[in-house]
């Protein structure tokens, strides 16, 4: 078994872990959060640890009414014109390493400003977490294979408990307990994924679609989907798809789909309507099977609720991912050009 299918089995684990030791943690981010009077977040991040700030740019937003934007490093490290933050101002840097040198860079800047800044990361003794006035650990131990797997929905765990911690729910609390059982429930998709990988391997191109919560979803999956079987696969909202790229859409591209269920479920499956009806080969993550008329491939995952699924619906796509490479001859754990550790400045 390759480092990448073992690190996808161990996400349960990960998330046992992030429930038991981080809840402290999360309490004191969250208290000071309140005292100082936070009204805004900006999050740092790069690459994968981009698709997390996007699920928590949704989840602060709907939770707990915060609005949230996701910073431009180049301004702090190129440009020397980083935006004002002040005292009112969370600010947060994602990054498993925790060695991205712009990440750190707007995290260190705004500190200086006086902002609450914060580190989620899988290295708490790294630069990024010593630069932050705090830290949530995500806990998911060394990560072996280079495409990130269960350190992204760690990320997504330690914000989410973030969010709970503040607004302060005993129901998101008991939401959050169930979600490792769905975990292991969402790891049995293996099979399903690796043959519709079998029928799509020869594809150059392909489209990952979702909206909401779980526009992180698609952003992920079809950054696995490059990373490791070297197919260009493009992340898009269902709405922003409307507007102009569903013309792209020729008889035979696979359109990777994540519906959920929740408040955007018949809105994205009208979307689909539309491109099954331009002969797109739609392989839908789903956990209702009432979306599935027009699929042509599906991959079922648990019912979760809707703030939480990205956490479970991202692992039929890391299997795809795998298996794609898998059926091309490739090595999923060595994919070219790439490097565990990216540093950017």
């Amino acid at each position: 078994m390759s480092w990448t299918s073992s690190e996808i089995r161990e996400q349960p684990l990960v998330l046992e872990r992030i429930l038991r030791e981080n809840p402290a943690q999360a309490k004191e981010c969250a208290r000071q959060i309140k005292d100082r009077g936070v009204r805004y977040v900006l999050i740092a991040a790069r690459g994968t640890s981009d698709h997390a700030a996007v699920y928590a740019k949704y989840l602060l937003g709907s939770k707990l009414r915060l609005p949230v934007a996701l910073a431009a490093p180049s301004l702090y490290t190129f440009y020397g014109t980083p935006p004002l933050t002040g005292p009112d101002a969370l600010v947060v840097g994602l990054s498993q390493s925790g060695a991205s040198e712009d990440v750190i860079a707007v995290v260190r800047h705004a500190r200086s400003q006086g902002a609450l800044t914060l580190a989620i990361t899988n290295e708490p003794t790294s630069e990024l977490a010593n630069a932050a006035s705090l830290v949530l650990p995500c806990l998911a131990g060394p990560e072996r294979g280079v495409a990130a797997t269960k350190t992204y929905t760690a990320e997504l765990a330690c914000v989410a408990l973030l969010c709970a911690s503040v607004a302060q729910e005993s129901g998101l609390f008991a939401e959050l307990a169930a979600l490792p059982e769905a975990m292991d429930q969402a790891l049995q998709t293996e099979q399903a994924a690796a043959q519709v990988a079998a029928q799509y391997c020869r594809a150059l191109l392909a489209v990952c679609l979702g909206r909401g919560y779980n526009l992180a979803t698609a952003y992920e999956i079809a950054l696995k989907i490059k990373e490791l079987a070297y197919i260009h696969a493009q992340g898009y909202s269902t709405a922003d798809f409307m507007h102009g790229p569903l013309a792209c859409v020729e008889p035979g591209l696979p359109v990777i789909a994540v519906a959920m269920s929740g408040a955007l479920r018949d809105d994205v499956a009208a979307s689909l309507s539309r491109v099954g009806q331009r002969g797109g080969q739609l392989i839908i993550i789903y956990d209702d099977e009432a979306i599935l008329q027009s699929a042509h491939a599906s991959l079922p995952v648990p019912k979760v609720p809707e703030w939480l699924s990205p956490i479970t619906a991202v692992v039929p796509g890391q299997w795809l991912a795998v298996h794609l490479a898998l059926a091309k001859g490739l090595d999923p754990d060595r994919p070219r050009a790439l490097t565990k550790v990216t540093v950017t400045r």
